[in-house]
């Protein structure tokens, strides 16, 4: 079983084929369900694999589409919490090849308030990983919180933890954040982490002298994950371990609508590929051959690929990537 803990944010996307009024002044937006955690968990949920969201909902009239979104993935909420404080936004704009840039309305929203006491009573029990990362596990106050989690779970070796920077700029040196605060933050949680995702945006921002990426990667592994994955866009995916070769893999070409979610749907795709493949353990992680991982890697990067031909994070069903597997 995984775990996942972190956002719910609603993502307004431009709509391409609507006129933006007789001024121009006008677009047409669509509101879809979001947020890093969000779609780790549905991305899961639609692979086939047991999956608790640990998630502050909000309120708002959007509130109860983002609910809905997990319950038909087959995602537990059964941990998750209510709450009176208002829904996180995001304002996407995409670029021409489907990139994404984000802007947020997110003060004083649900996701950021978590307690420790919140997150004894919801941690599920059995769960074999855990997976956060992004704007919560860098946000006070409830960062700490969530760092506590990981540290326990670290400590008495009782789940795999799975980090995922996912540095937004805009609220990383914002909102009450400082660039020195989330890097603080975030090297707490990487200390404990059996498996890191980063993106060299992500890379770029945490380490802006960096240049060779492929020693960043090694870099990185040799810190303490068991698994270090680094993305760069459609060019060759990093897999670092200590002591090992680094492996690459290239991702599938398609035709992308936009990259919003992929890197959450690679992240669902590596851990539930591991979980379901039996690596549960730290030691079992440290035994995987390169040939399995290699396995599971190309399945997560399809499973990414494939929620970049369809607009917003709208990750694949296991049906829809036994058929994309060929």
């Amino acid at each position: 079983m995984l775990t996942v803990l972190g956002e719910l944010v609603v993502d307004l996307i431009p709509d391409p084929t609507a006129d933006a009024g007789p001024e121009g002044t006008a677009p047409r937006f669509v509101a879809r369900p979001g947020g890093n955690a969000l779609n780790v968990a549905v991305a899961a949920g639609r692979l086939g694999h047991p999956v608790h969201l640990l998630a502050r909902f909000g309120t708002g009239p959007l509130a109860g589409n983002l609910r809905r979104h997990a319950e038909l993935s087959g995602v537990d909420l059964s941990g998750s919490v209510d709450s009176g404080d208002p829904v996180s936004l995001a304002v996407v704009g995409l670029a021409p090849d489907g990139s994404a840039d984000y802007g947020f309305h997110v003060l004083g929203a649900a996701d950021w308030q978590w307690t420790d006491d919140e997150l004894d009573v919801a941690w599920p029990q059995g769960s074999q990983a855990l997976h956060v990362g992004s704007i919560s596990s860098w946000t006070a106050p409830g960062c700490e919180a969530i760092a506590g989690l990981a540290e326990r779970l670290h400590a008495d070796g009782s789940a795999l933890v799975s980090v995922d920077p996912n540095i937004r700029a805009a609220l990383a040196e914002g909102f009450g954040n400082t660039a020195a605060d989330v890097r603080a933050r975030l090297s707490r949680l990487l200390a404990v982490a059996d498996v890191v995702k980063v993106s060299a945006e992500d890379l770029a921002w945490l380490e802006p002298d960096t240049t060779d990426l492929d020693e960043a990667a090694q870099r990185w592994a040799d810190a303490g994950p068991g698994v270090l994955l680094l993305t760069d866009g459609g060019a060759p995916l990093r897999v670092a371990r200590t002591g090992r070769p680094l492996l690459r893999h290239t991702p599938p070409t398609v035709t992308v609508a936009d990259t919003v979610g992929a890197g959450d749907s690679l992240a669902a795709g590596f851990l539930t590929g591991l979980l379901d493949a039996g690596v549960t353990t730290r030691a079992a992680l440290d035994g995987v051959a390169d040939d399995l991982l290699a396995r599971v890697v190309a399945d997560a990067s399809l499973v990414a690929a494939l929620c970049c031909t369809r607009v917003g994070a709208d990750p694949p069903t296991r049906d829809e990537l036994a058929a994309a597997r060929g």
